[in-house]
């Protein structure tokens, strides 16, 4: 059974041979991973047998990326969003964000005229299997799906389909987007006393997805399914009320998932912190899977498959601090507690509660994708 045919079982809420597996470590966890045994002219995503594969466009409105100060530990840099940024140069942390675009809704309508389709946008020349998670360090493009195929062309398409893989447009939107441009006190401020402003911004950038996807696809591209990110919670709960979601935000994710329900697509959405409010929402536009299911956050996996499993499928929920436990029991007893009822029935896919952090081992990796085959085998 191909990859492809393994994830869209589990789409479907058809049981497989076993679970799909997929999961995103960080840069410095390849790092050390190189250093603990894992082949450094071999991509990750290769060695671990990772069965989705990312493609998508620079949507951002492509200012040059600039180096303004540099030492040992940090890097400072210009976005191609245009703002400015720093960096631990293992990108082991958060970066921290200096500046924003956006300062205003004339800010906006200026660097608006940049945001227009074009082929430019796409790398088609770019290969899958040659490059590691290094390739793309540093770009504001990269860091949007946090993937290290995220730009790779025909030539990477190409060796994926050969190998069977589960080939998805990647596209982040909404909020979490957006506040690539403002400032995220700035932006919940304009939430509720902007909310035309912010609508604009929310479409106008879906617009130049949609269109790029067109872009590909018209290209040579072939897709079979669309992942979508946009981040709405936090560790207690959403990021702003559930009522602006409604008002400002739905309608934008309700029609990026018509637009690539309409092209034949099952959506994905990945969406950080505590969102189980929204949950419902999502069911009803019609929302085909859920990531990654932050453990930290309250996103139980056993008690969500009990409550929604039948209607949405669910992809994560795997607390990565129990893989970086010493006790091998623990992981363990975390992965067997939830596989087995999560896979019941299909509608569940593999993968850590958010990315794999560098506190991880080589081997305390591998341990885990052992115990996820043992216990997602049906």
């Amino acid at each position: 059974m191909t990859a492809r045919e393994r994830v869209l079982l589990a789409l479907n809420h058809e049981e497989a041979d076993r679970i799909p597996i997929h999961d995103s470590p960080w840069v410095a966890t390849i790092e050390r991973w190189h250093n603990e045994g894992l082949p450094r002219e071999v991509n990750p995503n290769e060695y671990f047998d990772f069965e989705l594969v990312g493609f998508g466009a620079d949507t951002s409105p492509r200012f040059p990326i600039e180096v303004v100060e540099e030492n040992e530990e940090y890097i400072v840099r210009t976005t191609n969003f245009g703002g400015l940024r720093r960096d631990h140069k293992n990108y082991s942390s958060t970066p921290q964000i200096i500046d924003y675009p956006c300062k205003t809704r004339e800010d906006w309508e200026r660097i608006k005229e940049r945001l227009t389709p074009d082929r430019d946008r796409v790398d088609w020349d770019g290969a899958w299997l040659a490059g590691t998670a290094e390739d793309e360090r540093g770009e504001e493009s990269m860091l949007e799906l946090g993937r290290s195929e995220r730009r790779l062309g025909l030539p990477g398409f190409r060796q994926a389909r050969d190998a069977g893989r589960f080939i998805y447009y990647g596209h982040a939107f909404g909020y979490d987007k957006i506040q690539s441009y403002v400032a995220s006190e700035q932006l919940l401020l304009a939430i509720a006393t902007d909310p035309d402003w912010v609508r604009d911004m929310y479409e106008t950038d879906a617009t130049l997805g949609i269109q790029m996807y067109e872009t590909m696809r018209d290209g040579g591209f072939e897709f079979d399914g669309a992942w979508i990110l946009c981040d709405l919670g936090y560790r207690n709960g959403l990021l702003f009320s559930p009522h602006h979601y409604d008002e400002q935000l739905r309608p934008t994710f309700r029609r990026l998932v018509d637009y690539f329900h309409s092209e034949g697509l099952p959506v994905l959405l990945h969406s950080c912190g505590c969102v189980k409010e929204l949950i419902p929402r999502f069911i009803e536009d019609g929302l085909d899977c859920l990531q990654p299911l932050e453990v930290k956050a309250g996103m139980d996996l056993p008690e969500l498959k009990q409550q929604f499993g039948d209607q949405i499928a669910f992809f994560g929920g795997i607390d990565v601090r129990a893989m970086a436990d010493p006790d091998p029991a623990v992981i363990e007893e975390e992965i067997r507690s939830k596989l087995v009822p999560a896979k019941q029935g299909g509608g569940y896919l593999y993968h850590s509660d958010h990315s794999v952090p560098n506190n991880v081992s080589f081997d305390q990796y591998c341990r885990v994708l052992e115990l996820v085959r043992e216990y997602g085998a049906y």
